[in-house]
């Protein structure tokens, strides 16, 4: 673990050299990332694990301009860049298939670990860029509990708050979000 948040200050100060190092250490953590990530989804998904972790890891290694702080702070950071690739992969396909008109889901844990269709991703996705102009704080923690999986601790060091704020955090943010998207299916 030490090793990573060396490597993770060496990327932050330009030497891109160190990504073939870094790369082995962090896969088999992004791999689960990413497994979180499409259990959420259709099992028809055009991504694998495989390829959002490669195409998240790009994104995430070609940062010019991340102050990487540790390695929470990068899995975090990696939640939220799978989570826009999904978010990505979801409008394009409701770009070719316009359809619908099912109900939207409300928002609760269970639905971690529940198929998502795209409709509800989506909607998911609005409603928590709404929130964030409300609650940055709150909407991170959302992102990072549910899209990245991250306990409530590893996410307490990556907002630098304690972990019965975050648990706080979590239990308002889902309450606004159900709320939200009741509202919306109504």
């Amino acid at each position: 673990m030490q090793e990573i948040t060396i490597l993770l200050g060496e990327l932050s100060e330009g030497r891109s050299e160190v990504i073939d190092r870094l790369m082995p250490l962090v896969y088999k953590n992004l791999q689960v990332l990413a497994r979180r990530n499409l259990r959420n989804e259709r099992p028809d998904h055009t991504l694998d694990t495989t390829a959002l972790v490669h195409e998240a890891y790009l994104k995430l290694v070609d940062q010019k301009k991340v102050n990487w702080q540790n390695r929470a702070h990068f899995y975090a950071i990696a939640a939220q860049a799978m989570r826009r690739i999904l978010i990505n992969y979801a409008q394009k396909r409701l770009a070719e298939k316009r359809g619908g008109g099912q109900a939207l889901i409300t928002f609760n844990e269970q639905f971690m670990y529940q198929e998502a269709r795209a409709e509800e991703l989506l909607a998911l996705d609005e409603v928590l860029a709404e929130f964030a102009n409300i609650n940055i704080r709150q909407a991170r923690v959302v992102e990072f509990r549910f899209f990245g999986g991250l306990t409530y601790e590893e996410i307490a060091l990556v907002l630098g708050v304690s972990v019965p704020t975050v648990r706080r955090d979590w239990r308002l943010a889902r309450a606004y979000l159900t709320r939200e998207l009741k509202n919306r299916d109504s």
